[in-house]
């Protein structure tokens, strides 16, 4: 027989947490069907893996990358880290269901993640229409969508008010829910810090998760707090999954955000244990970073973004409205980043205003002195009102310590929380994580801290998010699954991604296959697209 691609003389990590063996992989048809010692077959292409190690692809369980596709689906800051997989739809945000009457809603909120959405031509209002759009979407990774909690409320239910659905809204929101799950949707996502996921009330969200647990599907979730109200926002999340019966839960980007909260993180891994001992389903995900990304927007109190984008850009106006601004934000009580960070730990990100291009990757604190301004919240105000409620932001706010802790949970495992993007000037300072979560674990972590062991932590990246969304031909090294391999140098694989300089390519990962196709080949990527979009196994 011959074989469409040959794998010679790697260390094999299959995924499973074994350790590493001696074999060659043979690759034909998109799969892997022979995994031997010294192969002696006939092959259309060979690569050498002398001193590399081939293992299964990274699986991203948590990313953003549903924002760019519509525009650009090479993903290559994603396809150069060694994800062949990633999870979308997150934080309570997707782009379905959108209804006919809300498309214009959508459209403002979306332009405030990428201003590009104001000319997009959205032509789908289901998740089943969303879904089979994206199957014509050429991209080099496979793709798994959650519903957003924030879609479902603005399409069914109390959209940017701050109260409770009418029985009758939340039906509708079951309703959109479910056609979701039924399209392929592996579950439902939140972002409990977000407007106008903020004014969810948990009883609202157990009884969305009910229709989520009719599919055995998932509840994935930034929860209500990562800083003061870490562990209560955890307890919610248990009792979420617990009342609902959905089949497992995962907390987003789990982290301890602010000096003063550094430690909470004993514990919350300490419930999310108990929570496994009494048999609720829990794991987390997480990034190797120090500092948080989000929008610029989130830091405004929660009553601010009632009424949505025009609503918050005319308060931002009003004198009244930006005194009470300052005055909530000395207290706490909701995702305080000023109070709980300051200005000199808050980071402009991305802007899109010519205006203020020349302050992207500084604080507020220091633009507020470039710029001379009065104070940070005259800056702060200003590069909103100009950004018509957009732009981004990078947090200093977390220490070495919790990211270890967590990182060597056994309920952890890896999510970018990024976004695939080329590495284009124009893009901003995106956080690092988008171009090298995956290369800093495997160099910092592994080979540098000793952390982790390899074989520990590339299973975290392969088969335990395989095993967290049932994906069974995935994320192993076996003959019959999918080949969706990465080949890397354990000597030399790093990330050089800064925040300074965040958009360079990791080094030390030469070769990437996606279900048998080689996307990256010596360092350079391929014009190939065989990634597929995956829907929820039934």
């Amino acid at each position: 027989m011959s074989y469409d691609i040959l794998i010679k003389n790697g260390r094999i990590i299959d995924g499973a947490g074994n350790p590493w063996y001696y074999a060659d992989v043979a690759i034909k048809d998109g799969k892997i069907v022979k995994i031997r010692p010294q192969l002696d077959v006939i092959a259309t292409k060979i690569i050498d893996a002398n001193g590399l190690i081939v293992c299964p692809g990274f699986i991203d369980l948590h990313s953003h990358t549903d924002f760019i596709l519509p525009f650009l689906s090479r993903v290559e800051s994603f396809i150069r880290q060694g994800i062949t997989t990633c999870v979308v739809g997150m934080c309570g945000d997707s782009l379905a269901p959108i209804p006919p009457e809300r498309v214009d809603d959508a459209k403002k909120l979306l332009c405030t993640i990428n201003p590009a959405f104001a000319n997009l031509n959205i032509s789908w209002n289901t998740f089943e229409e969303y879904l089979n759009k994206m199957e014509k979407v050429r991209c080099p990774l496979n793709l798994v969508f959650f519903v957003g909690y924030n879609n479902i409320r603005l399409a069914g239910g109390a959209a940017f008010e701050n109260r409770l659905p009418t029985n009758k809204e939340l039906e509708s929101m079951k309703n959109y829910l479910a056609e979701a799950m039924e399209a392929g949707a592996f579950g439902m996502s939140t972002g409990l810090i977000y407007s106008p996921q903020v004014y969810a009330k948990t009883e609202e969200l157990i009884e969305l998760a009910k229709v989520v647990a009719k599919y055995r599907g998932l509840y994935f979730s930034h929860i209500r707090g990562e800083g003061k109200t870490l562990i209560n926002a955890v307890k919610e999340f248990i009792e979420i999954i617990e009342k609902s019966g959905c089949i497992g839960g995962q907390i987003a980007h789990h982290k301890v955000s602010g000096k003063i909260y550094w430690g909470t993180s004993k514990e919350s891994l300490r419930l999310i244990e108990e929570a496994n001992s009494r048999g609720i389903n829990i794991s987390c995900d997480q990034y190797p970073y120090t500092r948080g990304m989000t929008s610029l927007s989130t830091i405004l109190p929660p009553w601010v973004h009632e009424g949505g984008v025009d609503k918050i850009l005319e308060r931002l106006q009003n004198s009244k409205d930006r005194n009470r601004i300052k005055n909530e934000t000395r207290n706490e009580g909701w995702e305080n980043f000023i109070h709980e960070n300051g200005f000199e730990s808050i980071y402009i990100s991305t802007v899109n205003t010519k205006k203020w291009k020349d302050i992207e990757g500084k604080n507020i604190a220091e633009i507020t002195k470039i710029k001379g301004k009065i104070d940070g919240w005259e800056t702060l105000f200003e590069i909103l009102i100009d950004e018509k409620g957009g732009g981004t932001m990078t947090i200093e706010s977390m220490c070495e310590e919790d990211i270890r802790r967590i990182m060597t949970n056994r309920y952890q495992m890896v999510g970018t929380d990024g976004i695939g993007v080329p590495a284009n000037p124009s893009f901003g300072k995106f956080h690092p994580r988008f171009f090298g979560t995956y290369p800093r674990i495997l160099g910092k972590y592994v080979r540098e801290e000793k952390v982790l062991t390899l074989e520990e932590a590339i299973r975290k990246m392969t088969s335990f998010p395989a095993q967290r969304l049932g994906l069974r031909d995935r994320g192993l090294i076996r003959e019959d699954l999918w080949a969706d391999l990465v080949i890397f140098d354990p000597n030399t694989v790093i990330d050089i991604a800064t925040y300074e300089n965040p958009l360079q390519y990791p080094e030390g990962i030469p070769h990437v296959i996606v279900n048998g196709i080689i996307i990256v080949e010596n360092n350079k990527q391929n014009r190939k697209y065989p990634g597929r979009v995956l829907r929820r196994p039934t």
